[in-house]
């Protein structure tokens, strides 16, 4: 007899009444290992829970919409039952007998708000007739796909209502998707409504999107984002409107701090455990010095209370080859410069590797973006809500600075600090900024 197994939502960290965006499976579908089974969304990510076993869908116990915390119970699996064992193509679609019966429950599949394709027949605005359109399937018959076709389509961003299947019993195949990705008109940027649906600014409407077709000029290469570019542009778009932004510009002389560190890391590179003090790791323990005299910057606005916090979890920034995410340090305030260091280093290794879990990304209160090591001498980071400022750091360089008798070469960084204005003035900004350039000036305040 088949062992039947309930499938809950594995730790997501801090996250509570996550929404169920998506359901990528129906009852009688067959999974492997590692398939997804629903989609959740948090206010940072996007997340598939996997089924930890291969067999067949029993029952579904969540619907859309529906919001889960961890250990909830999402789906019954029948442990062995019909499990896959074979592969369609390269899209690795798992085959199924059974599979080729439609399902009798119409219910069209949905995409993710991050990759949503536009619905309907109607033209998206700013493409013109030379876009050629997908083929449009019955939009009341039953979406008909593999867990593997629908998540695919997931992350290109394709509606499988709108695709017709020519697979037995209009079930839509690897090729199916591959030929709507060919010619599905793709997203907006910023999300811009169809043409019948314009938009305008003060009264005046928006000139469409341009889309030239950029191989008459020359070669093109098209390359899809990455799930972690996807969800960041959704994010970063969502930051910059809604937030009013203003950035602040400074300078700090860290000359007497890089000699500090330099030292630090000579004596460190004798020990076999030794960890490498990085600048972040100074910044890191100089900002919440200044987080504490000017609470309001480790604060969140939520309507119209402002949640001061009392907890200070820095985010940094981290490049990595699939994109941008930022590692949260927590409690910052309780940790020596040492120990910054290393975790510092340990999340850098498991961002780049792509191992960083939910809850080392999420419960920031403040975040640093460093492009030290690239350069640049000032930039505009977005505010990465609900925090409600960042700051930004370029290359050092030295410079002469007029110490009031003569001018002396000085080791000066630049600081750029974006904020809300609608939490924090002006004013507020600049003497946060003077206080966190005495610090790196003279590290010592920091332990006042």
């Amino acid at each position: 007899m088949a062992q039947v197994t309930n499938v809950e939502v594995p730790d997501i960290g801090d996250f509570e009444d996550i929404p169920v965006i998506e359901i990528l499976v129906e009852v009688g579908d067959t999974v492997a290992v590692e398939d997804p089974l629903v989609t959740l969304e948090s206010d940072k990510a996007t997340m598939d829970v996997p089924s930890p076993v291969a067999g067949r869908v029993a029952e579904i116990v969540v619907a859309l919409g529906d919001r889960v915390s961890e250990g909830a119970l999402i789906i019954r699996v029948d442990e062995g039952a019909g499990a896959p064992d074979e592969v369609e193509d390269d899209l690795e679609v798992a085959v199924d007998d059974e599979l080729d019966r439609p399902t009798q429950t119409a219910r069209p599949d949905t995409t993710s708000p991050a990759t949503a394709a536009p619905a309907g027949g109607d033209p998206v605005a700013g493409y013109g007739s030379e876009a050629t359109p997908a083929p449009q399937a019955d939009p009341a018959a039953p979406v008909y796909a593999s867990p593997m076709v629908r998540r695919r389509a997931r992350e290109l961003g394709i509606d499988l209502a709108s695709v017709k299947g020519t697979g037995r019993g209009g079930r839509i195949q690897a090729a199916d998707l591959r030929a709507a990705a060919d010619t599905a008109k793709p997203v907006v940027p910023g999300g811009a409504a169809s043409s019948g649906d314009a938009q305008s600014i003060l009264g005046f409407p928006l000139a469409p999107w341009p889309r030239p077709d950029f191989a008459k000029q020359g070669p093109v290469e098209r390359v899809e984002l990455s799930r972690i570019g996807k969800l960041s542009a959704a994010n970063l778009h969502r930051n910059w409107v809604a937030i009013p932004h203003v950035t602040h510009n400074d300078e700090a002389d860290i000359t007497d701090l890089e000699a500090f560190r330099k030292q630090v890391n000579a004596e460190q590179a004798k020990r076999k455990d030794g960890a490498k003090l990085t600048m972040v790791a100074l910044l890191l323990k100089a900002c919440v010095a200044s987080l504490k005299a000017f609470p309001k910057f480790n604060a969140s606005l939520d309507g119209d209370h402002l949640i001061l916090k009392r907890y200070y979890h820095l985010g940094f920034a981290a490049d990595t080859p699939n994109g941008l995410v930022v590692p949260v340090i927590r409690d910052v305030d309780q940790k020596g410069i040492l120990d910054l260091a290393r975790e510092l280093g340990e999340l850098s290794g498991k961002a780049r590797e792509g191992k960083l879990g939910p809850k080392e990304m999420s419960g920031g209160t403040f975040t640093i973006s460093s492009l030290g090591g690239i350069g640049g001498t000032s930039f505009t980071p977005i505010v990465n809500a609900p925090e409600v400022a960042i700051l930004g750091v370029t290359r050092s360089a030295m410079k002469p600075v007029w110490d009031g008798t003569a001018f002396v070469p000085r080791l000066m960084v630049p600081l750029s600090l974006s904020y809300d204005h609608r939490v924090i003035d002006g004013a507020a900004a600049a003497r946060f900024v003077v206080h966190l350039t005495q610090s790196l000036g003279d590290m010592k305040r920091v332990l006042l």
